[in-house]
């Protein structure tokens, strides 16, 4: 495979799918404008970004000189967050009919304690929104009992009837509601929105809602595209839950002849992935099939990029080894460790300490002491994935042991 990495990229399409991220397409945007510009400057080479120049829902243009070799990118955001938004339209009532639902749906299985052989860090992410939204529910509760309690005692004193008492019930449970309401609509600690996160991978199983299925022929259309334009690389980039929805559509690209034997080089980049928390429930047997096709294909490079300072990401897991479904001629994905102790300052990962989103997205951003992963050489410096990575060993903390008890395909 070594004789046929192209050294030199001079034009790249480079695609990202987003997580479960209800946010519009522009912030990816800024946010590697930024980031490109300070990783630019601490590494020492030029970074450009420009207008979007080909058809798509979103994008821009960006361009490198990276000792003397200038590189051209086009980056595409595949954009699924209206069926995020979607997902996220529902009252009081039917997020905590989610809640009980994804709840049993985890336990029930046995997934979420396999889960815990893993990664305890996104494991206890999953169970925050479950703890918040019942203490909140227990606070509102109690505050619209004691309003209530407050109410009735008011009229008992003034000499009122003793039904009239028992009606206080009614402006006590409006408190409550009005408690709920504030919450839901300002989600202070974020609680809501990881609730849906979960309750939209739990909802079907572990199978793809027929919305995500319609919207993922959508994009493998889009690179299948690419793929035949005049191009040194197509790179896929799937960021958090996009990392699985990226393996399915590159599976189902692949199988279906779509990818041409000429065409530009196939790379794929996962980056913080949480495939298990889909993998291993009992349903997902499409994606564990994706999973174990395109962990043997030799039309692609797939590197896996996570780093155990990522407590919503399943850090190191080889997301085929532990779903149990690694075939014999595995050679997919490379695990490597973004190591934020060694590539982050303390001082950067002071800032990052409590702000787990922000270090979710750091693979996204600037390294002040950058290694061998650079995002932005990566999407748009003049070395193809495989190229930059050839020989490359898995980091030793990578964890392959196959720990689902669901390994059935589809």
């Amino acid at each position: 495979m070594a004789e046929a990495i192209r050294q030199e990229v001079r034009q790249r399409r480079v695609v990202y799918i987003p997580g479960f991220d209800p946010v519009p397409a522009r912030k990816y945007r800024e946010r590697y404008r930024r980031g490109g510009a300070e990783q630019a400057a601490i590494s020492g080479y030029e970074l450009t970004i420009g207008p979007q120049r080909i058809r798509g829902a979103y994008g821009w243009s960006v361009a490198t000189r990276t000792g003397g070799r200038i590189t051209e990118a086009d980056i595409e955001v595949l954009v699924w967050a209206d069926i995020v938004k979607d997902s996220m339209a529902h009252g009081i009532a039917a997020t905590y009919r989610q809640l009980l639902h994804t709840a049993w749906a985890y336990i029930g299985s046995g997934a979420l304690f396999r889960l815990m052989r893993l990664r305890k860090g996104p494991v206890i992410a999953a169970l925050y929104p479950v703890a918040l939204l019942l203490a909140q529910l227990g606070l509102a509760l109690g505050a619209g009992g004691l309003a209530a309690g407050g109410l009735a005692a008011g009229a008992e004193g003034l000499g009122a009837p003793a039904w009239l008492s028992w009606a206080m019930v009614l402006p006590g449970g409006i408190v409550a509601w009005l408690i709920l309401t504030w919450f839901k609509r300002r989600d202070p600690w974020l609680g809501w929105y990881l609730m849906h996160d979960y309750a939209f991978s739990a909802g079907h199983g572990g199978a793809y809602p027929p919305a995500q299925e319609a919207r993922m022929r959508d994009f493998a259309d889009r690179i299948a595209e690419a793929l035949t334009d005049d191009l040194d690389e197509v790179l896929v980039v799937g960021h958090s839950s996009g990392a699985y929805m990226a393996v399915s559509l590159l599976a189902d690209l692949i199988r279906s002849g779509r990818v041409p034997k000429d065409g530009p080089d196939l790379a794929l980049l996962t980056l913080g992935h949480v495939v298990p928390m889909v993998s291993f429930l009992p349903q997902a047997t499409r994606l564990r099939a994706d999973l174990a096709f395109l962990s043997t294909q030799e039309s692609i490079t797939w590197v896996d990029v996570s780093a155990p300072g990522d407590g919503c990401s399943f850090a190191l897991c080889d997301p085929v080894a532990v779903s149990g479904v690694a075939p014999a001629d595995q050679r997919w994905p490379l695990v490597i460790s973004a190591a934020f102790t060694k590539t982050l300052s303390p001082a950067r990962r002071k800032a990052l300490r409590w702000n787990l989103f922000e270090t979710h997205f750091q693979y996204l951003g600037a390294f002040d002491r950058p290694g061998d992963y650079d995002y932005f050489q990566i999407t748009a410096g003049p070395l193809t994935l495989a190229s930059r990575f050839a020989g490359r060993a898995p980091s030793p903390g990578r964890i392959a042991r196959p720990v689902n008890r669901y390994r059935g395909t589809a």
